[in-house]
C-alpha cells in the first residue's frame, strides 16, 4: 500500500471523507511545485510531504473535530493551517485564520485557498500585530514555530480569552513545558503523536500568566 492512502490519513485523522483524500492529494502535488521556487519545507524533508506535514499536521482532527474557529499562527507552507481548513470543509459553518507575515508564503497560502474554495483566511501580519484581525477563535494551532513559553506569549490574548492551545512539539518538550510553568499556569494534556513516536501534540487550556 502506498504511504499516500486514504487509509493513512484516516489512521491520523480518524474519519475523512475521500473527496478530502483526494484534494489532499492535488494539495500536495501544487505544494511541490511552489516548494521547489519559494522554499515552504526544508529540502531535506521535501520527499516525505505526506508523512511529515500533511499526516502529522492533519492529526489534529482526531484531537479536535468540533470546534467552529481556528487561528493557525507562523502558518508558513501550510502546516497544520491549510491541512486543517481541507479537513473543516467538511463541516459548515467552520473557519481557521493562516497568520503569516512572510509575503510569498501568505500569497501560497492565499492561492491554495482560492483554488480549493477552503474555509480560510490569510492575515498577512506578523503575529503580535494580528490580534485585532483575527476572530477570538476556540483553538489556537502551530507547528515547528517557537518554546512553547514564547507560543503562549504570542497566542496569550486568544489563550487567557478561553480558546485552546494545539502544539506540536518534538522529544525535547518535557524541558519546554518546565520552563514554561515558570510563567504561565495551565492546564495540559499529552497527546502522542502519531506520525513521530518521539512527539507529542500539547493541549493547553485555562491559560493565565503568573
Amino acid at each position: 500500500m502506498s504511504s499516500v492512502s486514504l487509509e493513512s490519513l484516516q489512521d491520523a485523522a480518524g474519519p475523512v471523507s475521500r473527496e478530502t483524500f483526494d484534494r489532499l492529494v492535488a494539495f500536495e502535488q501544487m505544494f511541490q511545485k511552489w516548494n521547489r521556487s519559494i522554499n515552504l519545507v526544508a529540502q531535506s524533508t521535501a520527499g516525505e510531504v505526506w508523512q511529515r506535514h500533511i499526516l502529522d499536521s492533519a492529526q489534529l482532527w482526531r484531537i479536535e473535530a468540533g470546534a467552529q474557529r481556528w487561528v493557525d499562527i507562523g502558518s508558513g507552507g501550510g502546516f497544520p493551517g491549510l491541512v486543517m481548513a481541507f479537513l473543516l470543509a467538511e463541516r459548515d459553518g467552520t473557519s481557521i485564520d493562516l497568520v503569516e507575515s512572510n509575503r510569498k508564503k501568505a500569497s501560497f497560502l492565499q492561492t491554495v485557498i482560492g483554488q480549493f474554495n477552503l474555509p480560510a483566511r490569510v492575515v498577512a501580519r506578523r503575529i503580535d500585530d494580528s490580534y485585532a484581525f483575527v476572530f477570538q477563535p476556540q483553538i489556537v494551532t502551530a507547528r515547528a514555530l517557537a518554546s512553547l513559553s514564547d507560543l503562549l506569549g504570542l497566542a496569550s490574548p486568544w489563550l487567557t480569552a478561553g480558546a485552546r492551545g494545539l502544539f506540536h512539539k518534538g522529544r525535547d518538550y518535557r524541558a519546554e513545558v518546565q520552563e514554561s510553568v515558570n510563567r504561565w499556569a495551565f492546564d495540559l494534556v499529552e497527546h502522542p503523536s502519531v506520525t513521530d513516536p518521539q512527539g507529542v501534540i500539547l493541549e493547553l487550556s485555562n491559560v493565565r500568566a503568573l
